[in-house]
Order: structure tokens, then sequence, then C-alpha cells
């Protein structure tokens, strides 16, 4: 079980990452074998699958999005505790409502990352 002084420090550093547009400091986050699905992978990669494999994969996906979005800014609402694993709820681009479930490794990385995005959003063209 995920302590929640762990679960509080990882959500910080997740969102405090996301808003400096560090690439390099958001990538460290992730194991170099990190699956990652999101409905952004469909919309900037054009993979409908939502899918992609690995850190470099990765990395690129969230250069593009960095691009795409250059005033993202996330707001973090707050995380929720699992065996291994976390949610962090926050609001994204757009105005979106987002929850990135996540599964950490033994030590510590993301191994698995899945993005889910309010439908009730007052802006949902993400």
């Amino acid at each position: 079980m995920i302590s929640k002084d762990t679960a509080q420090k990882l959500a910080d550093e997740w969102i405090e990452a996301w808003n400096s547009h560090n690439i390099d400091q958001i990538i460290s986050q992730y194991s170099d074998d990190v699956v990652f699905t999101s409905p952004f992978v469909a919309k900037l990669l054009g993979d409908e699958s939502g899918a992609i494999s690995g850190k470099e994969a990765l990395k690129s996906l969230f250069t593009k999005a960095l691009e795409e979005y250059p005033d993202l800014k996330f707001e973090f609402h707050d995380v929720l505790i699992g065996v291994n694993s976390l949610t962090l709820l926050y609001k994204s681009v757009n105005e979106l409502l987002a929850a990135a479930v996540i599964t950490l490794d033994s030590e510590g990385k993301i191994v698995k990352s899945i993005l889910h995005f309010s439908i009730n959003a007052s802006n949902t063209d993400n």
C-alpha cells in the first residue's frame, strides 16, 4: 500500500513537473518500459489505439503535447491511494477534469498510466 505521504509527494512532483514544462523532469518519473494510454495519443499522434509503450515514445508524445498546449497548467484536485497505484485527479487542458490512474514499479517509477477525461467538462474538444 502506498502511504499518504508518498502519494502526495508523487502527486505534487507530477503536477510541478508538468507545470514547469520541463520535459526531462516530466519524463524522469516514468520507467523505461512504461505503457501509456490516453485520448491524447489518438488526438496528437493519430493512433486510434490510444496507447504507446516505452519512455522514448512517451517523451515524443509529451514534447508534442507541450508544443500543442504552450499555456498548459494542471490544477491539482486530489490523489486516491491504491495498492502500488494511485489516481491523480486534476484539471487538465481546455478545463477538462482528468484522472490519471498510475501504477508504480518497485522503484517508484510510473510503469503504467491510463488517463481519463470528464464527459461533462465545459470544453470536451480536447
